[in-house]
C-alpha cells in the first residue's frame, strides 16, 4: 500500500469514527421530565428565602422562578427548546445556557444564541401575601 493511500484511508476512518461518536453522544442525552406548573411557593419558609432578594432564584418542578425586582418574579422552563436538555441559570449574567449544544437565553427566555429555535416557555406568576403561585 502506498503511503498516500494509507493516509487517505486513515483520514476517512478517523473522520467516520468522530462523526459516529458525535451522533451517539447527541442521541444519548437523557430526556428531562417536562416542567409542571400549578404550584405555590411559600416565601416565608427558609427553603425559598432566595426569592426575597433581587436576583435570587429557585428551581422547582422543572421551572426556574427568579426575583427580577422587589415583588416582581419571572418563571421559565428549565428545558432547552433545541433538544430538551436542562438549562443552567447564571444569576450574575442573568442568562440561561444549555450545556448540550450552547444555546443561550436572556432572563425573559428570549434566544440570544446557539441552535434553539424558540424562546423558553414562560409561566405566569401571581403574588398574594407570602405566596407565589406559578401557573
Amino acid at each position: 500500500m502506498k503511503r498516500r493511500d494509507f493516509l487517505n484511508n486513515a483520514s476517512v476512518a478517523l473522520g467516520t469514527t468522530l462523526i459516529a461518536q458525535a451522533l451517539v453522544e447527541c442521541s444519548n442525552i437523557s430526556p428531562v421530565p417536562a416542567p409542571t406548573a400549578g404550584f405555590t411557593i411559600d416565601l416565608s419558609t427558609p427553603a425559598n428565602s432566595a426569592l426575597k432578594t433581587v436576583g435570587g432564584f429557585i428551581l422547582m418542578q422543572g421551572i426556574y422562578v427568579i426575583c427580577t425586582a422587589p415583588l416582581t418574579y419571572v418563571a421559565l422552563s428549565s428545558i432547552c427548546t433545541h433538544q430538551g436538555c436542562m438549562v443552567d441559570y447564571s444569576a450574575i449574567r442573568k442568562q440561561f445556557s444549555c450545556p448540550c449544544h450552547g444555546g443561550l437565553y436572556d432572563i425573559s427566555g428570549k434566544v440570544l444564541g446557539g441552535p434553539p429555535p424558540s424562546p423558553l416557555p414562560k409561566y405566569s406568576v401571581a403574588l398574594t401575601g407570602n405566596s407565589l403561585t406559578v401557573s
